[in-house]
């Protein structure tokens, strides 16, 4: 790179789109510049990897969502620019920090997008052609504040200074039909830079558009309203993530997202084909797409229409070459979290696809009659049933693979959640443990271990090569490098300590224990366990109790999804905690708890790297992989969890004894499923019944609302839709707390515990998406690298 021509393309564009010098340039416009600039130096090699990537099969991610996080650092570092840039704006009294400032793309809510992300991230730098296709989603899912110990939502308007990470690509729009109305799909380009610049593949975002933005003969008769009816109508579809869908009206939103990106992506990837290959009856030579759960699922009929309707294929045709292409992956085994579309909805929002829906049913139909299977299962597999379009088997019996993310998880479906299915099609179901990215989750965000590990491996392969960091074990015993270690993460904690100082107002000592639980708020990964956990260790230091504990901050990150009244209100009964805690000087050297707002990637880049502790506590059996507790692992925690999800792998990898296992297994709680009695534990269990009355008794208040007082009902006495504790919470919990505060003791024992945390690091490498990515190619996708 020329530094000098750089650095004036820099300046130009400063001065030319914002009128000031590189030292005026507030953090937003210096960003924009720097990107620009940066998109001018991979644009050759962007479009020659996009051309050869038309020439060989190649596979496409079809997701809701794509966790991106900032792109500027983790482009400089996979350029290999990092320390050139960050020198050239010093030499220019600018510093590169000041991009921390700088917003994360909001177009993900949890695991499943950010695994989305690793991917592509893993698939660049393999040099595999896969390509993300999704929704630009103009104010992602939302911008969370805590108000009063109450969750806030606001508009995330992440792109109000711009998106210089992305081009739109208005030649290569297409419209996306539905029964009421019709709406442009217009598509925005963002690189994916492999390490070491390999390759760079594509991440592809749609923004939907109106036919007729603004209607003058309406504004002119002063129906102001009216004018704008129709650009309305169309932009919604890709305002945000996720919009609430309690009702019928916001159902219908959620599905026009879906057909709509779906649609638009097919329609593109069609065009492509005639355009290399001359005919669209070669399509699945050259793609494999790959369905993110079942949020893509409406793509197999949306291919089947397009092929028969516009391409002039039959249903047989076209029904088999959808086979080829698609494959699904499964994340969950919850059937309430099976997608399923009301009849009613489909016919309402686009009614072909519900025809083509129909006629996959009935091929299905002919084909359990022809495998013999009894009448009476055959409701089991039927897609369109009672009224519901069922989602998960549309994907599996039009699809050629199905697989899980966790070696448990793809059991479960197996076996528990989708047994006919198996039985019906076993050569179909695999296994692809879940995996993320060590370029981001360890290069990027925590430099100083990432030198480490350089430095004692011999090279930076292990930057490509995850299974380098084995060679770390024989370091396990070497006091000089755990105590290097220890000094790494203090390090970190005291970064850490100073962010949630400067956002949230409260101080962490940088010498407690830092125990963090940082994930999506569901009912399941029961972050209400964790606090009531936390109240129980409270009163315990009250009572007495507890004696020689380990001062410990717990440190929780999450949002609940708008609509999700119970999550919301365990946000406000952990915030209601942490004002009890925090605010009484008896316990205030011993415990902190602090819920961190907007929990995002850049957050989570700090809070991996500081944490002596990652909570993975989901109910055995729930929790189809989690890639939280990959990242932690990848950064020298140990996991205090549940045999749950990839836990199980990660502690098969780096040993039981350096990890805490508590609770019940999956085969336990399915033998105690049916007599399970909370109400029993509650009545004849003192601290567990002192802990759950606080939710009753006026320790905490709600405002009136009766949101404490119904997660006490669902826990001792049900509700409509589940049973009382459906996630045994007080099964575990006495489990949950021994382990945790024999953890805590453990700390206090620094070497050893040390050894815990290095020999998870260097166990590490299996849990790679470079691995997982390659998993995919090799046997599903059936692709290989491409070389520009």
């Amino acid at each position: 790179m020329d530094k000098q021509a750089f650095l004036k393309t820099v300046k130009d564009r400063l001065l030319q789109d914002d009128g000031c010098t590189l030292s005026q340039a507030a953090p937003w416009q210096l960003h924009n510049a720097l990107s620009h600039a940066l998109m001018g130096l991979i644009a050759s090699d962007w479009q020659a990897d996009g051309k050869a990537r038309c020439e060989k099969k190649q596979a496409c991610y079809f997701s809701a969502e794509f966790l991106m996080g900032r792109a500027v650092y983790n482009n400089l570092l996979s350029l290999g620019l990092m320390g050139e840039i960050k020198q050239l704006l010093q030499e220019n009294g600018v510093s590169l920090e000041s991009l921390e400032e700088i917003e994360d793309a909001a177009l993900g809510n949890g695991g499943l997008g950010r695994l989305a992300a690793c991917f592509l991230d893993s698939a660049a730098t393999c040099g595999l052609p896969l390509d993300g296709y999704g929704i630009r989603y103009r104010y992602g899912l939302f911008r969370q504040t805590i108000e009063e110990g109450y969750q806030r939502e606001y508009a995330d308007d992440w792109t109000r200074h711009g998106d210089p990470w992305s081009i739109r690509r208005e030649q290569e729009a297409v419209w996306v039909r539905f029964a009421d109305q019709t709406v442009r799909a217009v598509p925005y380009d963002m690189p994916v830079i492999g390490y070491g610049r390999r390759s760079i593949g594509t991440l592809r975002l749609w923004q939907a558009e109106p036919e007729t933005p603004f209607d003058f003969e309406l504004f002119n008769e002063q129906d102001y309203d009216a004018a704008m009816h129709e650009k309305n109508m169309a932009e919604n579809i890709s305002r945000v993530l996720y919009p609430n869908d309690t009702t019928r009206e916001g159902k219908i939103l959620r599905l026009k997202q879906q057909y709509f990106f779906c649609s638009a992506s097919l329609q593109h990837l069609l065009r492509q084909c005639r355009a290399a290959h001359g005919s669209a009856r070669a399509f699945s030579d050259y793609y494999a797409v790959q369905l993110n759960d079942t949020h893509p699922v409406v793509s197999i009929p949306e291919l089947i229409r397009l092929l028969m309707d516009e391409e002039g294929l039959s249903f047989n045709e076209a029904f088999g070459i959808a086979e080829k292409v698609f494959s699904y992956t499964n994340h969950t085994i919850m059937a309430e979290a099976l997608e399923k579309w009301e009849v009613s909805l489909l016919r309402a929002v686009c009614p072909r696809i519900f025809e083509i829906i129909l006629m996959i049913d009935e091929r299905l139909s002919r084909l359990l009659a022809e495998k013999k299977v009894p009448l009476g299962e055959r409701r089991l597999y039927r897609i369109v049933d009672r009224g519901m379009v069922h989602m998960a088997r549309l994907a599996i019996f039009a699809g050629h693979a199905t697989n899980g993310v966790a070696k448990i998880h793809t059991e479960i479906v197996k076996y528990s959640a989708l047994p006919e299915w198996y039985r019906l099609f076993p050569e179909r179901f695999q296994n692809k443990t879940n995996g993320i990215t060590q370029r981001r989750w360890l290069l990027l965000c925590n430099p100083q271990l990432s030198e480490m590990v350089t430095r004692l491996t011999g090279s930076e392969e292990w930057v490509t090569n995850l299974d380098k960091l084995k060679s770390l074990e024989c370091f396990a015993d070497d006091h000089a490098v755990l105590e290097d270690f220890l000094r790494v993460k203090q390090e970190k904690k005291r970064e850490l300590s100073a962010y949630i100082a400067k956002h949230e107002g409260i101080e962490l000592p940088e010498h407690f224990i830092f125990d963090i639980q940082v994930k999506r708020l569901h009912e399941y990964k029961r972050q209400l366990l964790n606090a009531f956990a936390i109240l129980d260790i409270y009163y315990g230091l009250k009572e007495g109790r507890i004696r020689d504990f380990t001062p410990t901050a717990f440190i929780f990150g999450a949002k609940s999804a708008p609509g999700y009244v119970r999550a919301k209100a365990i946000i406000h009964y952990i915030c209601e905690i942490a004002r009890l805690i925090n605010n009484d000087p008896a316990v205030s050297d011993r415990m902190k708890v602090v819920f961190v707002q907007n929990y995002n990637v850049s957050y989570a880049e700090k809070l991996v790297c500081a944490a002596d502790v990652s909570e993975q506590i989901s109910t055995a059996g729930t929790e189809a992989s989690g890639t939280s507790n990959m990242k932690f692992m990848l950064n020298g925690t140990v996991t205090l969890g549940t045999y749950d999800g990839a836990n199980i792998e990660i502690v098969a990898a780096a040993g039981e004894q350096n990890n805490y296992i508590f609770g019940a297994r999956v085969e336990e709680l399915e033998q105690l499923k049916e007599s399970y009695n909370p109400r029993k534990i509650y009545e004849s269990d003192p601290r567990i019944h002192r802990v759950l009355d606080t939710l009753v008794d006026g320790t905490f208040k709600d405002s009136g609302s009766g949101e404490f007082r119904e997660l006490y009902t669902s826990l001792l006495d049900g509700a409509s839709w589940h049973k009382p504790d459906h996630y045994f919470l007080l099964q575990d919990f006495h489990s949950y707390v021994d382990t945790r505060l024999r953890l805590y003791r453990d700390y206090n024992d620094r070497m050893a515990f040390a050894k815990k945390c290095w020999m998870n690091m260097a166990n590490a490498g299996q849990f790679s998406s470079d691995r997982t990515i390659r998993q995919y190619a090799d046997e599903i996708w059936d692709i290989a690298p491409v070389e520009r």
